[in-house]
């Protein structure tokens, strides 16, 4: 919940930032990085084959699809 709280803060942050007063899914991709980085711990086997948190994190989002208004 803390990791999911933090994420929304700093999204909103994020689009206050730009200037408006709602956030966007790409403000939450622009700042899940930073924010939920240091959350996670990849198995040790993933780092033998050379995977890091931030393609993983990444690979994720790219595969989340943004909720349709």
């Amino acid at each position: 919940p803390r990791g999911g709280i933090a994420l929304v803060r700093a999204a909103r942050a994020s689009a206050l930032l730009m200037g408006r007063d709602f956030v966007t899914p790409d403000d939450v991709k622009a700042i899940a990085l930073a924010t939920l980085r240091h959350r996670i711990a990849l198995a040790p086997e993933l780092e033998i084959e050379g995977h890091n948190v931030d393609t993983v994190l990444k690979r994720i989002l790219e595969k989340v699809e943004a909720p349709r208004m």
